[in-house]
């Protein structure tokens, strides 16, 4: 690190060493350029440290307890189960030390400088990078703008103490008697039944008609039966408004359709949505870096912004805000400033949602691909007459494949059901590489096993399904 006015010269900055951020340092030095990476928090981003993977430890940890406590049906009853909370948390946060360790070993093996601090733009070629010990000035040729985004804090509930935002939520040290969701998306969904298995008393506030409302009622209804026979209260159409706070509770007040209610509990997690990083701190109107609608910096097909040798990926872009959108945007974007030519192809990004069972899309839904004038053929196949599924006591949820008619080809998938998460890849695949219904029930699946699922389903959707009675 050189201290000082003098720049140091570098091929391509990185700001944001998130899932976006060190996969494009990486790339990029593979690709032979000299790299930098900078970011104020943690190597990994939010996504390892403060996202995907400590909530899905939670997830686990919350899963192995019920199973632990509610296996009566298969004939296995456990006595004095112990919840240990603290245990679990120091086990989820051993875990994030293995992934960043991990992803440091990667930059250093890569020959990635890391830097932990701050970036402000000096000019469109010019970048002074700092922290509490030490300062530095660069000029790069090329800079990737990684800085992803943070939860959305309503006015009326602001973080701290009682108030949580997801951040909060992974990192408390007891669990809960009680818990109010104001969101009930993905992650409102995710979280709020990890504390419902815990044995905590959830109650969701959604201001749609149903949960999840990024994805089809027909996929997120056993999650909500689910959820209920958890205990939890979910109560859609309604918009929190206020909230009371004691030491010991926070009294939340909301309205359903005009009808203002009110409900108590030890603490309030607020998942409205994430805002992108991209006011004050970069500074990037020194750079000549646009900022559009939202907080979002408009790019094309390469990851270009306005200034073309300034790019733009991952939650501060338009589109999902998802941890492997920016990973895939990571790759185009280091390959694009070598030269390579990678464009960004979003033909098929697949959603996941880590509720019970676990919800995951790809592709076109049935209503859209009517929409589009598609002639439509659908297949659908329930877990419930799948032997695997049954031998694991996991029956709830099904397969649904959307095919276009006329062509054969697979244009949609969604499943609804356990390991939803690791079945949607192979209906991704398939779509990314033009597969019929056809190809994928002339594809021998593993006996036995979820995935002949998909493969039940194709069958449905050519119209000579084997497992189920035909119409």
């Amino acid at each position: 690190m050189v201290v000082g006015d003098a720049s140091v010269e570098i091929d391509v900055l990185v700001i944001g060493a998130g899932p976006g951020g060190y996969v494009a340092a990486i790339r990029a030095a593979q690709l032979g350029k000299s790299v930098l990476v900078v970011d104020k928090d943690e190597v990994g981003g939010v996504c390892l440290n403060r996202g995907c993977i400590p909530s899905k430890a939670l997830i686990s940890a919350a899963h192995h307890y019920e199973v632990a406590t509610q296996s009566e049906s298969i004939g296995i009853t456990a006595e004095n189960v112990k919840l240990d909370f603290s245990k679990v948390q120091a086990w989820k946060d051993s875990i994030i030390k293995k992934q960043t360790g991990g992803v440091q070993m990667l930059l250093k093996g890569n020959k990635v400088q890391y830097f932990n601090g701050e970036a402000l733009f000096i000019n469109e070629h010019e970048a002074r990078v700092f922290n509490d010990n030490e300062t530095a000035r660069y000029k790069f040729n090329h800079c990737i703008i990684a800085t992803g985004s943070r939860p959305i804090e309503l006015k009326a509930f602001p973080f701290g103490g009682r108030i949580l935002s997801s951040t909060e939520a992974l990192t408390l040290q007891e669990v809960p008697k009680s818990l109010v969701v104001i969101g009930g998306g993905y992650i409102g969904i995710e979280l709020g039944q990890t504390y419902a298995r815990l044995g905590s008393k959830v109650t969701v506030l959604e201001g749609s008609d149903f949960i999840l409302p990024g994805f089809e009622k027909e996929l997120t209804k056993l999650a909500e039966r689910n959820l209920k026979k958890k205990g939890v209260e979910i109560i859609t159409e309604a918009l929190a408004q206020s909230c009371e706070k004691t030491a010991d509770n926070v009294t939340v007040t909301y309205t359903v359709k005009g009808e203002e209610k009110q409900v108590t509990a030890d603490y309030v997690l607020v998942t409205v949505g994430r805002r992108p990083n991209t006011d004050g701190e970069l500074s990037l109107e020194l750079a000549g870096v646009e900022v559009g609608e939202r907080g979002l910096i408009k790019v094309n097909e390469q990851c270009q912004t306005n200034v073309p040798h300034i790019y733009a990926i991952g939650d501060i872009v338009p589109g999902l805000a998802l941890a492997h959108k920016a990973t895939y945007e990571a790759k185009v974007a280091a390959e694009s400033i070598a030269g390579l030519p990678s464009v960004i192809d979003y033909k098929v990004i697949p959603a996941v949602v880590f509720s019970d069972p676990e919800i995951a899309g790809v592709g076109l839904s049935e209503a859209d691909a009517k929409a589009q004038g598609i002639n439509v053929v659908v297949g659908k196949f329930p877990f419930a007459a799948n032997g695997r599924a049954q031998s694991m006591n996991a029956t709830d949820g099904f397969v649904k494949l959307v095919g276009d008619k006329d062509t054969g080809l697979l244009i949609g998938g969604f499943v609804a059901g356990y390991e939803a998460s690791n079945l949607i890849s192979e209906l991704t695949l398939a779509i990314e590489m033009g597969a019929t219904l056809e190809d994928i029930a002339l594809t021998i699946h593993a006996h036995p096993t979820l995935g002949e699922i998909t493969m039940d389903a194709a069958e449905g959707a050519l119209g000579h399904p084997i497992h189920q009675l035909g119409k």
